[in-house]
């Protein structure tokens, strides 16, 4: 017995043996070909709900947003309300991170469009309500490589992400640094396209086939939706990039850039990430006097990038600038011209269990703390309140992976003590944290004996670390404990995916 094909027979013997199916017609895999005017423009959907419908978003799904454009980001808040129009329940929102303009998510929680959240972050509103217990299953909160691993140990599971884009073609090819609201890097999106089972792209501007370079390929797309905004490119730094010209930070910043020139990695060829917000800023206005003077070059700069970063790369003080995601327009644009600003993926970026993050080459990174604890334990989630109002961000990736962790904060915020006995909740665990930098002195942690030694030796202020906080309590008072109640409003992954906390909901 044997089987036609278009030419000679398949025998029974042969589809057995070697598990074969037989030709039945050219178009039976790719049915969409079949059509000629519209294969080309297939993936193009006239609105969002169209493309929901088509695409087969279903109750209890699970949804996917990124957050270049951090507190300009519109995507979210206009997907979620055709969502909710179309009368779907019951999804998880796994977004790379939300600020305080996502406060209408609060309305779709309570009508139960959704009803779980994954996230590096939450500000504002919708932090507020859910630190009073608003959602009945926990926030889960994620750092940024921690997010990825989530994702590929299948925790996270993408039915749906929602990609907004400045620019994109009709077949899905899309970047950040080209069109009218620029974001520049689009890394945490990346992961998204290439683990969700469907990516929607939605865009100001429709470009010309191919858009190049790419970011997003064609081949991750399943529909693309040309939109009036996706979002405010004004708003992606805010505050958090402003160079400071407060005493208090710049003395920090002072203090920060003479620790990491004597910490022994201040060499030819060093890496470093510092972040944004005024003191990190200033830091690096302070380390380029330092790079100068001493000849210094770094190998690259790493992170969220910013016009004093692309500052640096462009004078030749930095060789290389490897960027997840932009923090403000001049770092957008140089994405696009130069040639050693190198966008990056938030798995290249910080996952552990990639086979090489680029944390892992990080020589010195400089991070903030809303509290840091006796231990060196830091929170940077909850204020002192007990309210969530922050991000776990790239905060314990790039502590655990830095040669040198530096957290740079103000020994009291009015009269809060920001270095205490013990923090509310910790995000970044103090084995991980190297040398603690304040307005009133410098601690090294105790596992560090080399870099105390060369600070002590350089004239710093060093000063042990219960020193610090009684300091501070002296100056603002012993802190009222924090009183909560029993529930759980949500738990702190560390990036390995463990619980490392729990926050509970606040005492009204």
């Amino acid at each position: 017995m044997s089987v036609s094909t278009l030419n000679n027979p398949l025998t029974a013997e042969e589809m057995e043996r070697y598990s074969l199916t037989p030709y039945t017609e050219a178009l039976k895999l790719t049915p969409h070909l079949a059509n000629e005017s519209d294969k080309k423009s297939r993936k193009m959907k006239a609105s969002l709900a169209e493309a929901i419908k088509d695409l087969g978003l279903k109750d209890g799904m699970t949804i996917s947003f990124h957050h270049a454009f951090r507190g300009g980001d519109k995507t979210i808040n206009m997907v979620m309300d055709v969502i909710a129009e179309l009368g779907l329940k019951n999804l998880t929102l796994a977004s790379s991170s939300l600020t305080s303009v996502h406060a209408p998510l609060v309305k779709h929680i309570k009508n139960g469009v959704v009803s779980k959240i994954y996230t590096s972050g939450i500000r504002g509103e919708l932090a507020d309500e859910i630190s009073r217990g608003l959602l009945e299953e926990p926030v889960h909160i994620h750092s940024h490589g921690g997010r990825v691993h989530l994702v590929q140990s299948g925790e996270i599971h993408i039915d749906m992400a929602f990609i907004g884009v400045p620019c994109c073609d009709e077949f899905g090819n899309a970047n950040g640094f080209k069109g009218k609201s620029i974001c520049g890097s689009l890394g945490y999106a990346k992961v998204d396209s290439e683990y969700a089972d469907k990516v929607v792209m939605l865009t100001e501007s429709l470009v010309e086939y191919p858009a190049y370079p790419a970011s997003i390929h064609q081949d991750n797309v399943d529909a693309v939706v040309q939109v009036e905004e996706v979002g405010d490119p004004s708003k992606i730094g805010g505050d958090a990039t402003r160079m400071t010209k407060n005493p208090r930070e710049l003395l920090i910043a002072k203090y920060c850039a003479d620790v990491i020139e004597n910490s022994g990695y201040f060499n030819n060829g060093f890496s470093m990430q510092t972040g944004s917000g005024g003191a990190s800023l200033a830091v690096t206005r302070f380390l380029k006097e330092k790079m100068i003077r001493q000849d210094i070059r770094a190998s690259f700069a790493l992170g969220g990038i910013t016009a004093t970063m692309v500052d640096l790369h462009e004078e030749g003080l930095i060789e290389n600038l490897l960027d997840v995601q932009c923090f403000d327009s001049v770092a957008a644009e140089s994405l696009s011209r130069n040639p050693h600003h190198i966008e990056i993926s938030a798995n290249e970026y910080a996952n552990p269990s990639s086979k090489g993050a680029v944390v892992d080459r990080l020589d010195v990174v400089i991070l903030s703390a809303l509290e840091i604890d006796t231990q060196f334990n830091v929170n940077v989630i909850t204020g002192s309140d007990g309210v969530i109002r922050g991000a776990s961000g790239g905060h314990s990736d790039t502590a655990a992976a830095a040669n040198l962790a530096v957290i740079v904060c103000p020994l009291v915020r009015g009269r809060i003590p920001t270095v205490v006995e013990k923090v509310t909740n910790v995000v970044t665990p103090g084995s991980t944290i190297d040398v603690l930098v304040t307005d009133q002195g410098i601690a090294v942690n105790p596992n560090r004996p080399e870099v105390k030694e060369r600070l002590i030796a350089a004239g710093l202020p060093v000063m042990e670390v219960a020193e610090l906080q009684q300091r501070a309590e002296l100056l603002t008072g012993k802190p009222e404990p924090l009183e909560f109640e029993e529930r759980t409003v949500a738990f702190v992954h560390y990036r390995d995916g463990s619980i490392i906390d729990v926050i509970k909901q606040v005492k009204e």
